[in-house]
């Protein structure tokens, strides 16, 4: 009989992950990146280690996709994604990350991202009001960062399945 600890084959790819809002001057740092319909846009960040914590995945995935170093903030948002309830079930229905959204501030900036991924085509300091004009997941980030940067949003920290 299987441990409690083994994993179930048909569970899919669960992961953590830690995602960073970083904001300066006005505006905030997102990856570019490609698929068949375009470009669109991320908080910088990824996939958690086995070993590491939260803080330790947001400073190497940061580092790696960006090339900025960062401080680690509070927490400020926590989103389930399972792929399965949307858009891009036929290619991530098997998919459920939960992501953890902290604040962040860059330290220092590096000559060039390290690794970026398959998918990234760059990085882009954007300013909030062009979020009408570019597709961003989670799509639910274009109503909560300006309230986010304006010191007016009231909750919920936990978003849930969303994209």
């Amino acid at each position: 009989m299987p441990s409690a600890f083994e994993t179930d084959l048909h569970a899919g790819r669960i992961r953590n992950s830690s995602k960073a809002i970083i904001i300066q001057e006005g505006r905030i740092l997102l990856t570019v990146n490609g698929d068949v319909q375009g470009d669109f846009y991320l908080l910088p960040g990824g996939g958690q280690k086995h070993g590491e914590t939260l803080h330790q995945t947001l400073k190497r995935e940061v580092l790696e996709e960006t090339g900025w170093a960062v401080t680690v903030g509070k927490l400020l948002l926590v989103r389930d994604y399972i792929g399965a309830n949307h858009e891009f079930s036929d290619e991530e229905g098997d998919v459920h990350q939960t992501e953890f959204m902290f604040e962040a501030w860059p330290v220092q900036r590096l000559d060039k991202p390290l690794v970026q991924d398959a998918w990234q085509k760059g990085m882009e300091w954007m300013r909030i009001d062009r979020f009408d004009e570019i597709r961003l997941y989670p799509s639910i980030l274009k109503e909560i960062l300006p309230e986010l940067l304006s010191g007016t949003y009231k909750g919920p920290l936990y978003l849930g399945d969303v994209n």
